[in-house]
C-alpha cells in the first residue's frame, strides 16, 4: 500500500529528534524566520497554512479540535499566516470560531478573499467574511482567481484607507491564469499575490516571481506540494543524504525550503488539518535554505 503522510512521519520520528532537528524541535520559545512584506515593512513569518477542504468542517467538537491544535502549533512555532476563502465551505466561519475561542486573532494574519462577480455582490460577500471570521478588519483581502477585479478593486483600496482591509491582492492557482495574473501585476498596485508554485510546477520562476520583486509585491504560494501529488510520489523514497545539511528530516520539509530558497517568496501557505502536519511543515521556517547546488540536487529528484 502507498505509504500515508502520517505513517511516514511516524516511521521517521526518530531521525527528527537526532542529527535533523531544526532549532524549534531544541529551543522552547524558538519564532520561525520572517520576511518582509514590501508595502508597508511588515514583517510575516514564512511559513503559514491553507484552509482549502481541511478546514470546512461542521461543529462536532470531535472534528474541530484537530484544527484548534493545528492553529496552536501554527501559533506556538511563530507563524500567523491562514488563508481562507469564501468558496471554502465552513472554513471563515470555523477560523472565526476557533480565534474567537482561543483568544488569539492577535496572533494570527488573515487572508481572505473575494468570489464573486459585480460591485455590490462583492461587498456583501466581504462584509460576510468579516461577519464569520469575527473580526473587524481583514489583514489581506485578495481577489480570488482575478474573478471581476476590476469590479473589486475600487472596493479593496476605499476599504485599505478606511482600515477595514490592511493590504490587498489577487491569487489564481493554474499556469494557464499566468498571463492575465502577469498583466495585472502590471496595471495595478497590489501589496500580494497568490500563486501556484512547487519543485514539479516552476513557470512562476521565469516571469511571476521576478516581476512581483520587481514591482515590490509580497508572494504567498499555494500547492507547494504540487496539489499533493508530488508528495505522495516521493513518500515512499528515502529521503536523500544531503536532506540534513539543510535541517529537513521529511519530504514535506524538502519541497518547502525549495520553495523559500527563492528571495521573491514571502510566505508558504500548505494547506492542512492534521496536527502532526502542521508539526512538519513549521520546520520549514527555521534553519538555512538551499543555495543554487542544493537546488540542483533538489530537482534531480524529479529525474530519479
Amino acid at each position: 500500500m502507498p505509504l500515508s503522510r502520517s505513517a511516514f512521519l511516524g516511521l521517521t520520528g526518530a531521525a527528527m529528534v537526532t542529527a535533523g532537528r531544526t532549532l524549534a524541535q531544541t529551543v522552547p520559545g524558538a519564532r520561525m524566520h520572517q520576511r518582509k512584506i514590501p508595502s508597508n515593512g511588515e514583517m510575516l513569518p514564512i511559513v503559514g497554512c491553507g484552509t482549502w477542504r481541511t478546514f470546512d468542517v461542521g461543529a462536532k467538537p470531535q472534528d474541530r479540535a484537530p484544527l484548534a491544535e493545528v492553529l496552536r502549533i501554527l501559533f506556538e512555532a511563530g507563524g500567523s499566516a491562514i488563508d481562507t476563502s469564501p468558496m471554502y465551505g465552513s472554513a471563515e466561519a470555523v477560523i472565526g470560531d476557533l480565534l474567537a475561542a482561543a483568544g488569539t486573532r492577535d496572533k494570527a494574519f488573515i487572508a481572505t478573499k473575494v468570489w464573486t462577480s459585480g460591485h455590490d455582490n462583492g461587498i456583501a460577500q466581504m462584509n460576510q467574511s468579516m461577519r464569520l471570521l469575527k473580526t473587524e478588519f481583514i489583514d489581506l483581502m485578495q481577489i480570488h482567481n482575478l474573478r471581476d477585479w476590476r469590479a473589486h478593486l475600487p472596493t479593496l483600496s476605499a476599504w485599505k484607507a478606511e482600515g477595514r482591509i490592511r493590504l490587498m491582492g489577487i491569487t489564481h492557482y493554474t499556469q494557464s491564469a499566468h498571463d492575465e495574473l502577469e498583466a495585472v501585476l502590471r496595471a495595478e498596485n497590489w501589496d500580494f499575490v497568490q500563486l501556484n508554485y512547487a519543485l514539479d510546477d516552476r513557470a512562476v520562476e521565469r516571469r511571476l516571481l521576478p516581476l512581483a520583486a520587481e514591482r515590490g509585491v509580497a508572494v504567498l504560494v499555494n500547492q507547494p506540494f504540487g496539489g499533493g501529488g508530488l508528495l505522495r510520489k516521493l513518500l515512499p523514497r528515502k529521503l536523500p543524504d544531503w536532506a540534513g545539511e539543510i535541517g529537513c528530516a521529511s519530504w514535506a520539509q524538502i519541497l518547502l525550503k525549495f520553495i523559500l530558497a527563492n528571495p521573491a517568496v514571502t510566505c508558504v501557505i500548505p494547506g492542512t488539518g492534521k496536527p502532526e502536519h502542521m508539526k512538519d511543515n513549521v520546520q520549514a521556517g527555521f534553519g538555512v535554505y538551499p543555495d543554487a547546488a542544493m537546488l540542483k540536487k533538489m530537482a534531480a529528484i524529479l529525474g530519479s
